[in-house]
């Protein structure tokens, strides 16, 4: 007795090609979007290869040139612009098919997506508030005595002015005397 031959891991080889044709059409949309970037890259590489040859190009303007080089860059640029349009057309795939899988999704919200525990958060406000007020109740205090330390400055200065007037009235009776 002949076995069929096998593909793959012990896969009967009519079945292997349905399970790549399967995997080839769940792509996911990560992947689509990678897809896409590189894409968009092919096609500014491009781009820029058209306007290189663009740019080498000479002009028909009366100086003879030679029809080889010219038809050669020609087909060049014929085959750049057939690639780019190619290249356009699997964007446009790639893009309806990250729309279509993205439709049936639900916009989520940004503060949806900011992890958030109330009661530690709670907590932590008490714990701020009951800081707030000790912080608060320490520079009532600190201004009530800042206040009171100027009351008492005040008070030394006019003890002193008063002294230093006192001290020149009795330097100046001493000085009348002789």
């Amino acid at each position: 007795m002949a076995t069929p031959p096998m593909s793959g891991a012990g896969v009967p080889p009519g079945t292997f090609p349905v399970q790549q044709v399967q995997a080839a059409r769940e792509v996911n949309t990560a992947s689509l979007c990678r897809i896409g970037q590189e894409t968009v890259q092919d096609i500014v590489f491009r781009t820029m290869e058209i306007f290189q040859l663009l740019r080498n190009m000479q002009l028909p303007n009366g100086v003879t040139y030679h029809s080889s080089t010219h038809q050669d860059r020609l087909g060049k640029l014929q085959e750049h612009l057939r690639q780019l349009s190619v290249l356009f057309r699997k964007l446009r795939l790639v893009y309806d098919k990250c729309n279509e899988n993205c439709a049936g999704l639900d916009p989520v919200s940004t503060d949806q997506l900011i992890p958030y525990i109330e009661e530690d958060g709670s907590k932590h406000d008490d714990r701020t508030t009951s800081q707030f007020r000790l912080a608060s109740d320490e520079r009532r205090e600190v201004l009530e005595v800042n206040k009171k330390l100027k009351q008492k400055n005040q008070q030394l200065k006019q003890i002193m002015d008063q002294l230093r007037n006192l001290i020149w009235e009795i330097n100046s009776m001493l000085a009348m005397r002789s």
